[in-house]
């Protein structure tokens, strides 16, 4: 049983099982009335019986006033730092250590004051230089300090890693830094200034307002500052991590976009806003969203002239920032765009509502007005190298509309940081002697655990568990280290590493993120293939947490903070991270060459594009099918992490845990639990734990002999021993025994948790018999003397006492209750509301199921009458043929029989039958020579077509010279000619349209196939050389050509007819014998006419399908039966695209 006294400090734990509840430390008032009175750190008062005492431990002294560096406490324990951590806060101390008093390794924790405070001035620069770590109190130019001198003195690199939550204050820690290095290098040259005035251009495009903080970083960035030989600053380079794009585009209630638009429009002056088509904030929807377009503290149009003059510092030309203005502004415009649904073919379409400010942001990003409306409200798909544009709903017109701006602005952000980089980095030098240092700051986000925690949750927290395993090796090494300098025997020490988490994230194969990354490379993969592959894969691991159930769309990781549940609906979407390519070939279409430079390299992943206009999408389409895969996000986020960690890797680090102390960014207002969710989820309990595993309580001889010589009489003060180490050994031995797991090195005497409470256990008894001894003889005379006189004060006392007691209780019972009906109220709306919110879920569920299926049904009916009315049509076109065919053969017959009717007249029936069928014998193998010689003849004319069309591809395919060409398309305008405005010689094939027309050669139109019926056009005046170069679409010319076509002859509105125009030229490239007909051809009989005439259709456009049966029948000449042709049973026949 504790025995307490009025004025001890105890732990208090209320015990209300709340996750981020510590005990708290209070001060006892009262103990002599049977019950104990204790008003903890928040002011509260409790009153505790003896029975119930438990929840009460005594207080380490070293908690009772706080300490500078907390491996100092006594109750190194969540409670002993938060209370430190209060304490200091409260005084205005808001830097405290954590970690040995040398620095060495240090961890400073730093919690945001939300005020100005007059520890930043030039002379605490002057106070804080050159000084050794620990004369001075924590303070982070204490910590940059060290950072250079270590670099100078040990000549190795340094890091200082700052991480904490938004609105902790990790931007301002990393300014204070730059700002004390700057001038504790002493040359005040140029290249200090850019570093420093890159900082407001990065604020400006990646911070913005949020509920927690009102210059919130929205991104991360690693800023490593080089230094030559005498320590003078001689360049940097910025690396940026992770840019929140999605702000661009929508923002939360009460928090504002990126500084920058608000900037531009209040600091621009009205000519260059009137050249942008811009006004103020509150006209544009990017910017209102969060219904907060001012930002308390800060002067948008000063902060503007700021901006441009650290443009100016760093090398940004006029030009430059002209189009940086322009797109910052087309931005703003296309956000104000309108869409109206439309039908289009049943289908559900938009189209934008024609704007000024549609016309202003085509004209910004100098791109064609229609083709941005198009771009926007379409899509164009490619299926077996068609072409087909699918119109876009209002809800996927407005995701394209903001993947397109986020697009713009992630890359503009990228190409400023690499333009600083240009300005600040200067490449070391190759002489061999020069020698460069560096210290790196990581200004990183800290761990996330929300409601809702998705994609860029999973790389956040991906990122500090690299730097939780970062920290806790170094941290562990350097308690090894410190264990070597004072001699002492130690075992290994077991401490809990995250290296299993780390491999089931990223590292081992099939790992989490490679499993993303597979997935999204798949055309058809989706969130729940990815989520099932991950449940597969690792639902045997313990880091890993799988879904409850089917239904569950989330899935679990228990990080080295606590369990994060992932919900991965968009996971896949967001690791693409990619443009569709009507974007793309827009972009490429633009005469801005400033929004080229920015898309650069998506535009390299297309490379038809590059030679490509606009008004050829077909052509660009096809070489989309050759794109390069761009890498995904999440690869490009864990290489650059890797680089990252193997550059901390080398350096000597430094860590600065920023920590918020309220969501309402008020000053002096200390949020427990926050601050408690924090220091888990930053790592500092992990520190803790694994200090506790070594030796946590560490005393020097002097110390420990003068707080534990009371538990053996006659030992001396330490200032009058002789043998300080063997009289702190025979005090332990003595109370902790001989075996037990402690140890004296060179100067300290190293302790566990449980050896210290044992020793404070017996400290506290040998203190108190002595105390009670004197108090005993002192309260007996004390006591004899004055009964008579306190009694009556004392019954007045009790009487006053008592009733004041009784009104304190009444008034905390009646706030008690109170509180818990405001509870139990919450917890009955709170229970009603999720219950509603399920049932509508599930309505909406059912009334989309309904939406889907309907479409569906209607979608099937448009693609059965589509194929129907295309059968029917090859079916026509068939009929028709061989109709043909057959008359021609009777005309053939009753010629004969006419013949042998006319011979009979002259001879004998037997001889003239013998005569005629001797003469259509002849006449028959006549037309059969004339068909081989026609043959022979033709293929002549293939190969001398194939020749010339390997010319063709040649030139084609050689750089075309403008001049010449316009010479050689034009050049006969410079010949005078009689009809006005054709002078000049005629272009090629032309050349008979300038001499007198000569009379037409008759010929028998009745040994010709008849013209169609349908040939509205009278052609008889052309030739068919003129014809195919007036009505042929792409290249194709009059000759004949032995491969199949890309697109038909003639252009058909009908996609049908463009199927059946190439089916026609494969089919006449069989009869031909210029492409072999397929191995699995066989006869009538065998039931192919039962085959769809779409399949055959398809399969004979296939462009696998023709290529692998020319390659199979090259050379083979046999003529082989045309029709019917059965198609292969592996090859289905393609759904019709509606």
């Amino acid at each position: 049983m504790v025995i307490l006294q009025q004025g001890d400090y105890v732990w208090l734990d209320l015990k209300t099982g709340r996750e981020f509840e510590v005990p708290l430390g209070a001060v006892v008032k009262l103990c002599d009335s049977g019950q104990i009175q204790v008003v903890d750190d928040e002011g509260n008062e409790h009153w505790i019986s003896p029975q119930n005492a438990t929840n009460i431990k005594p207080m380490h002294p070293t908690s009772v006033h706080g300490v500078e560096d907390m491996i100092r406490l006594g109750d190194l324990n969540e409670a002993g730092i938060l209370r430190n951590l209060l304490i200091r806060y409260r005084d205005r101390l808001i830097y405290t250590n954590c970690g040995s008093r040398t620095y060495t390794g240090s961890i400073l924790v730093a919690v945001n004051p939300y005020q100005l405070l007059p520890i930043y001035t030039a002379e605490q620069i002057r106070y804080y230089t050159n000084r050794k770590i620990g004369e001075m109190p924590p303070h982070i130019f204490a910590i940059a300090d060290n950072c250079y001198f270590n670099m100078q003195r040990n000549n190795r690199d340094q890091c200082c890693i700052i991480s904490g939550e938004s609105g902790a204050g990790k931007t301002e820690s990393t300014k204070l830094i730059l700002q004390f290095l700057a001038a504790i290098s002493g040359q005040h040259s140029w290249i200090e200034q850019q570093v420093l005035e890159a900082n407001p251009i990065l604020e400006a495009f990646g911070n913005a307002k949020t509920i927690r903080n009102d210059n919130s970083s929205r991104f991360g960035k690693y800023i490593d500052i080089h230094f030559n030989k005498r320590g003078a600053i001689e360049g940097a380079k910025i690396e940026q991590y992770l840019l929140e794009k999605s702000r661009v585009c929508r923002q939360a209630n009460g928090e504002r976009n990126y500084h920058i638009f608000y900037c531009m429009l209040m600091g621009m002056s009205p000519e260059q806003k009137k050249k942008l088509g811009l006004g103020k904030p509150t006209d544009y929807t990017y910017l209102t969203m969060g219904k907060c377009t001012f930002c308390d503290g800060r002067d948008d149009s000063k902060e503007y002239a700021n901006i441009r003059s650290a443009m100016k510092v760093l090398m940004f030309t006029d030009t430059e920032n002209g189009e940086i203005s322009k797109l910052m502004a087309a931005i703003l415009h296309m956000g104000n765009l309108s869409y109206e649904p439309r039908m289009y073919d049943n289908l559900d379409s938009c189209e934008v509502v024609y704007s000024g400010q549609l016309l202003t942001a085509a004209t910004l990003l100098e791109v064609d007005c229609l083709d941005l409306q198009n771009c926007l409200t379409s899509r164009t798909i490619i299926t077996r190298g068609e072409t087909v544009s699918t119109p876009l709903n209002m809800v996927q017109a407005l995701d394209v509309r903001d993947a397109f701006v986020k697009g713009i602005y992630g890359r503009l952000f990228v190409w400023i940081v690499e333009k600083i980089n240009a300005a600040i980095y200067k490449p070391p030098s190759r002489e061999p002697k020069t020698v460069r240092r560096s210290i790196g700051l990581l200004d990183i986000f800290g761990f996330e655990n929300f409601h809702a925690n998705s994609f860029e949750q999973l790389c956040i927290n991906f990122a500090n568990e690299n730097l939780q395993q970062f920290f806790v090796r170094h941290v562990f090494k350097l308690e090894q280290e410190e264990y070597n300098l004072e001699n002492i025997n130690w075992q290994h020490i077991e401490f809990t590493d995250n290296q299993d988490a780390l491999d089931m994230i990223a590292l081992k194969p099939m790992n989490i993120i490679s499993l993303i990354d597979e997935e999204s490379k798949f055309p058809k993969g989706t969130d729940t293939t990815m989520l099932n592959k991950l449940n597969s894969q690792h639902k045997l691991n313990a880091y890993y947490i799988p879904p409850k159930n089917n239904y569950e769309t989330q899935f679990g990781i228990s990080h080295f903070a606590g369990i994060v549940y992932y919900e991965t609906k968009g996971f896949l979407e967001k690791n693409r991270d990619t443009l569709h390519g009507d974007i793309i070939q827009l972009v490429h279409s633009s005469k801005n060459k400033f929004i080229k430079q920015i898309f650069q390299a998506d535009v390299a992943m297309f490379p038809v594009a590059l030679v490509t206009p606009l008004s050829a999408p077909f052509s660009f389409l096809q070489g989309a099918e050759t794109r390069k895969r761009s890498p995904t996000l999440s690869s490009q986020f864990k290489r650059s992490l890797e680089l990252l960690m193997r550059t901390l890797g080398v350096c000597q680090p430094f860590f600065v845990r920023c920590i918020k102390p309220n969501e309402y960014k008020k000053s002096m207002l200390f949020d427990r639990e926050l601050c408690v969710r924090q220091l888990r989820y930053s790592g500092m309990m992990e520190t803790i734990r694994i200090r506790r595993a070594g030796y946590p309580i560490r005393y020097t001889f002097v110390e420990f002999v003068d707080r534990y010589r009371v538990l053996m009489p006659g030992v001396k003060p330490a200032y009058k021993q002789g043998d300080l180490r063997g009289t702190c050994q025979r005090i332990a031995e003595a109370f902790l025994g001989r075996v037990d797991d402690w140890q004296i090195g060179k100067t300290k005497i190293f302790l566990k948790d449980h050896h210290d409470m044992m020793l404070e256990v017996e400290r506290d008894k040998a203190i108190t018999d002595k105390v009670i001894l004197i108090q005993k003889v002192v309260r007996g005379f004390k006591d004899r003397s004055n009964f008579v006189k306190m009694r009556k004060s004392v019954m007045l006392i009790q009487r006053y006492w008592r009733g004041y007691r009784c009104r304190k209780r009444f008034s905390a019972m009646r706030l008690g209750f109170c509180r818990l009906q405001a509870l139990h109220r919450s917890r009955k709306l709170f229970t009603q509301y999720h219950f509603a919110r399920k049932r509508i879920i599930l309505f909406q569920a059912r009334c989309r199921g309904y939406l889907v299926r309907r479409a569906f049904r209607h979608r099937l009916w448009a693609v059965i009458t589509i194929q129907a009315s295309v059968r029917a049509m090859i079916a026509r076109r068939l009929y028709k043929r061989l109709k043909g065919e057959y008359h021609r053969r009777l005309e053939a017959e009753k010629m004969r029989l006419a013949e042998e009717m006319r011979l009979s007249k002259e001879m004998s029936s037997k001889k003239a039958k013998e005569q005629a069928e001797r003469t259509h014998q002849e006449r028959l193998a006549q037309l059969a020579r004339e068909d081989a010689a026609r043959e022979i003849g033709e293929r002549k004319e293939a190969r001398r077509k194939k020749e010339m069309l390997q010319q063709l591809e040649k030139a084609r395919n050689e750089p075309v010279n403008d001049s010449e060409m316009v010479d050689k398309m034009f050049g006969f305008l410079g010949v005078p000619s009689v009809v006005p405005g054709h002078e000049g010689q005629p272009p090629a094939g032309f050349e008979d349209l300038e001499r007198s027309p000569r009379p037409m050669d008759e010929e028998d139109l009745d040994a010709s196939l008849p013209l169609p019926e349908e040939e509205e056009e009278d052609l008889s005046e052309y030739k068919f050389a003129k014809f195919a170069a007036t009505y042929f679409q792409g290249t194709t010319t009059h000759t004949y050509i032995r491969r199949p076509l890309k697109v038909p002859l003639l252009f058909h509105d009908d996609e049908g007819d463009q199927l059946a125009s190439l089916a026609v030229w494969i089919t006449i490239l069989r009869f031909m014998g210029d492409l072999p007909e397929p191995k699995y051809h066989t006869a009538i009989s065998d039931g192919s006419e039962k085959i769809p005439v779409m399949t055959k259709i398809y399969e004979t456009l296939g462009k696998k399908t023709y290529k692998r049966e020319l390659q199979a029948l090259q050379g083979d000449a046999e003529v082989r039966p045309r029709w019917p042709i059965k198609i292969g049973k592996n090859f289905p026949p393609e759904p019709s695209r509606g």
